[in-house]
């Protein structure tokens, strides 16, 4: 389980296939004192599994599976390209963003990225919005965001500088792919409104009554 909250950025050093899945070896300045093999590290929003790991030079690899490679962007990542990096988090840390799984839910496109101040508002097409709401929360290539704005399959959120600095998103381009994670609680909603639904005595104007729709 992740925040959403960018520890460090990495460099993907080399790609290497390996009987049918991708290799990645990773560079970074990320503290690996506390993490061993078989332990989750979030790589540009996915959750991927630590399988060697060399502490004192913040290198670290991992294998990635043929679905991960087909749905989300690391599946045309290059060497040299700038990745996020999250830990996995601990149960006693300080929870700043929202809860991030790493499992992607869909590829998105950077449609628009505009200065404003000192920030950058930039928006992203998906294929589905239904889990997106105004003020909720959305996790971008593994940075947990606030939705500003959804106009049918098309977000918008507000970049400020620590993350444009850290996070390295305003250094994309229009048409430009990011992973798109939304926010777990929707989910877990629909999932549990969709099985009452159909139970006697729960139906729209019940759910509406105390606040459901």
């Amino acid at each position: 389980m992740f925040t959403g909250i960018v520890e460090s950025r990495g460099v993907i050093k080399s790609i290497e296939p390996s009987q049918g899945f991708v290799r990645l070896i990773i560079n970074s300045d990320m503290d690996l004192t506390d993490v061993k093999e078989g332990d989750s590290i979030c790589v540009d929003g996915v959750c991927l599994t630590a399988t060697v790991v060399l502490p004192g030079t913040g290198q670290f690899s991992m294998d990635v599976s043929p679905e991960t490679v087909n749905v989300t962007t690391l599946g045309k990542a290059k060497s040299g390209a700038g990745v996020n990096l999250e830990k996995a988090m601990k149960a006693d840390s300080r929870f700043g963003g929202h809860i991030v799984s790493g499992h992607v839910d869909c590829i998105g496109r950077l449609i628009e990225k505009r200065k404003v101040g000192v920030g950058f508002l930039m928006g992203f097409d998906v294929d589905s919005s239904r889990y997106l709401v105004e003020k909720g929360s959305v996790a971008v290539d593994g940075v947990s965001l606030t939705v500003n704005r959804v106009d049918r399959e098309r977000f918008w959120v507000m970049i400020i500088p620590h993350t444009s600095t850290l996070a390295g998103l305003t250094d994309k381009k229009i048409n430009d792919t990011v992973n798109i994670e939304f926010d777990m609680i929707g989910k877990y909603v629909e999932k549990f409104v969709g099985v009452w639904s159909s139970k006697p005595g729960l139906d729209e104007q019940t759910l509406q009554k105390y606040g459901f729709m």
